[in-house]
């Protein structure tokens, strides 16, 4: 246990933190899941309106911190092609 008081407070906000991002990070792979089952069974016009979802979960992971925009952008790419090959 922290003995100064910026220690508690940085552990406090610390943990509100950790609740924050987590919720988060679990939105964004929840709504990817989802599309990749959509892929799998092959239904590409709900992966395609799947895509926005996931996309908007992931710009904003990307805003908070919680991922990187390079992290999200080849995710993104990677729906896109998963998507194209459904069609092909």
């Amino acid at each position: 246990m922290p003995n100064l008081k910026s220690s508690i407070k940085a552990m406090r906000v610390s943990r509100r933190r950790n609740v924050i991002n987590t919720r988060v990070k679990d939105k964004y792979k929840d709504e990817l899941k989802t599309f990749r089952k959509l892929v799998a069974e092959g239904k590409k016009d709900e992966a395609q309106k799947a895509i926005s979802k996931v996309a908007s979960a992931l710009d904003k992971a990307v805003k908070k911190n919680v991922i990187h925009k390079n992290k999200a952008s080849r995710l993104k790419s990677r729906m896109a092609k998963a998507v194209v090959k459904l069609s092909a």
